[in-house]
């Protein structure tokens, strides 16, 4: 499996009721190199870029009206098979159908408030690392359990 990226947000009903640590720890868990983090309340142009292709849809508003309700933890994730990796450990986007063990199964109130985004794709991956974040603000590194040495 390739070395991809992914964007994942913790939306609003996620930082407010103080799950971004539990969140950021099952992706660390995991395994994969946490690159990108800020946390901030998007303005309504961001959402409505984000959202976008929900544009013609009659949740469009709401979905915008949320997401800038309050502040969002934007991360950008690294590590092999990370984009489909994470949208297992996510969860479906209905809460009642995600299962036990994935954030939304064990974390999320109902499909309103399903508390995490993740990227669908390598596609809007690429697309929402680039809306959300500027290139400087990412952070290659190598992490030191990946360095290994033989010791003489």
């Amino acid at each position: 499996m390739a070395v991809e990226r992914t964007f994942i947000a913790i939306k609003p009903d996620g930082v407010q009721r103080g799950l971004v640590g539990e969140i950021l720890g099952r992706f660390e868990r995991k395994g994969f190199k946490l690159i990108g983090l800020k946390q901030l309340t998007p303005s309504r142009a961001l959402a409505e870029q984000h959202y976008g292709v929900h544009r013609e849809r009659p949740f469009f508003n709401g979905l915008v009206d949320f997401i800038t309700s309050g502040p969002v933890v934007a991360m950008v994730w690294e590590g092999d098979g990370v984009i489909a990796s994470a949208r297992q450990l996510i969860g479906a986007t209905k809460p009642l159908e995600a299962e036990p063990g994935t954030i939304r199964g064990d974390l999320a109130v109902n499909i309103g408030r399903n508390v995490i985004h993740g990227s669908d794709g390598a596609e809007t991956a690429q697309f929402e690392i680039g809306l959300w974040f500027q290139a400087a603000e990412l952070n290659d590194w190598l992490p030191s359990d990946q360095v290994w040495r033989v010791e003489a």
